[in-house]
């Protein structure tokens, strides 16, 4: 299709519907773009899957697809079929983002025929998945656990010292092999997770963990498989045992504080809460390798370390590694009502689909789209003059944000305070910052090991 062509497209009559798809064109979005998404686990990710995605730079090959479908299509939004009385409407232009997730609930609900499937397996009850007006009671109760508006959550100091704890800990690991791995840093991570959200006690309570897992390896499969009741019973049930224990510093003893409305179940809220910070141990495993890649932006985090726990470099550095890869590839909305679009109409019941990838590493539109560019995340920017959305946005925006960055940002500050990393590449390249690649496993990352002397030098480990 030409341009011109293209510019018809988005300037159809608002009677008719928006464009779908042919079937060529039906059969290319499934296999470049919604394929690996789907293989890789969209609520827990399947490391295998996630190694020949990388292998074969799948989540580029995505991003090429949607450029391809922008310049054959034009701006507007285009339909595809998923399955027989089902549509999906894919988004191609930043302003169309901006509109679905600032119009959130309401005409753009979040609770989506699909999320609903994957996330009804472990939190049936959860803001995300709730009707519009089961979210105005329940939303507002996550909001003010997680403290949403503040970079610095009150329970601070208690998370410090947890982070602390921890990666003091993972050091015996990393002194004993002079070298960190996947395994040893998700190991450190959720005990991390576990002390700040439900509680120090909680620190080696992997069964929780476990069921959490597993029921999310349900998720994935979405209707496809049925509920384990059973399994998600005892799981809910130790969610309740750590809201009754309130152990001070965690965001069990703040949730067990804040007035909650009948119907909130706050113990349905945590599911998500522990989600969202699984799905940061990646970025911050991601993270790692960006630093040490560039030991520039490593030795300005350092210089930053004594203003913890706002360290804003490194903050930096973890959204970067979120914008790159994005942890949520797919992001979801379902319309209330007909919606009305440039180039025409989509029905109720439509499913939007915003995949991330695409609006974060578009090269024609961004001139830093595959470099490691923590600036960007520095600067004074009001959201809507870019379509970067790590963590949503609008109405829809994790409520978790700042508690899961504050983390994020605390952990990497205490892996490279005494430390240096180097990526222990074996067939693959060295990570180059100016041009990335489209999918990074965490999983396969391993880091050989320097320690640093007291003025900051690195020294050998048989000089330790």
């Amino acid at each position: 299709m030409t341009h011109s062509a293209a510019r018809e497209h988005d300037h159809q009559s608002p009677n008719s519907s928006v464009p779908i798809l042919g079937a060529v064109d039906h059969a290319r979005v499934h296999s470049k773009v919604l394929a690996s998404p789907v293989i890789k686990g969209p609520i827990i990710r399947r490391p295998k899957a996630v190694g020949l995605a990388e292998k074969f730079d799948a989540d580029a090959a995505g991003v090429t697809e949607m450029q391809r479908l922008r310049s054959q299509y034009g701006s507007g939004p285009v339909q595809l079929k998923v399955f027989p009385g089902r549509k999906v409407a894919l988004l191609l232009d930043p302003a169309d983002v901006h509109r679905v997730l600032n119009e959130t609930p309401d005409p753009f609900s979040p609770a989506s025929l699909e999320k609903r499937g994957a996330l009804n397996h472990f939190q049936p009850g959860g803001a995300l998945v709730s009707s519009v007006n089961a979210r105005k009671k329940r939303r507002p109760f996550n909001e003010a656990v997680l403290q949403t508006g503040r970079t610095v959550h009150s329970h601070a100091d208690a998370m410090t010292n947890a982070i602390r704890e921890e990666v003091d800990s993972l050091r015996g690991h990393i002194e004993f092999n002079g070298a960190l791995d996947w395994d040893a840093f998700s190991l450190m991570w959720w005990r991390i997770v576990r002390r700040v959200v439900l509680g120090d006690s909680a620190r080696n309570d992997q069964q929780i963990t476990e069921d959490l897992n597993q029921l999310r390896e349900r998720g994935n499969l979405a209707y496809l498989v049925p509920k384990n009741r059973s399994r998600r019973k005892r799981f809910t049930k130790r969610l309740r045992h750590y809201l009754e224990l309130a152990q001070p510093g965690s965001l069990a003893a703040m949730a067990a504080d804040v007035p909650a409305s009948t119907g909130t179940m706050p113990e349905q809220q945590i599911p998500q809460w522990m989600f969202a910070f699984d799905a940061a141990s990646g970025a911050t495993f991601r993270a790692v390798s960006l630093l040490s890649a560039d030991p520039e932006t490593s030795q300005l985090a350092r210089k930053e370390l004594d203003q913890a726990p706002d360290l804003p470099t490194l903050r930096a550095v973890a959204l970067e590694s979120l914008r790159l890869w994005p942890t949520t590839p797919l992001i979801l909305r379902e319309t209330t009502k007909e919606t009305q679009w440039r180039n025409g109409t989509l029905d109720k019941g439509t499913s939007i689909l915003i995949f991330a990838p695409f609006f974060h590493r578009d090269d024609e539109t961004l001139a830093d789209a595959h470099c490691f560019a923590p600036e960007l995340w520095l600067e004074n920017r009001n959201d809507n003059d870019w379509p970067l959305v790590p963590f949503s946005g609008g109405l829809g925006m994790c409520p978790g944000r700042n508690v899961v960055l504050l983390t994020a940002s605390m952990v990497l500050g205490e892996l490279f305070r005494n430390h240096d990393f180097t990526a222990e590449n074996t067939a693959a390249e060295p990570l180059d910052v100016e041009q990335l690649p489209g999918t990074l496993s965490p999983f396969s990352s391993r880091f050989i090991t320097k320690f640093r002397n007291a003025r900051g030098a690195p020294k050998s480990q048989d000089q330790s």
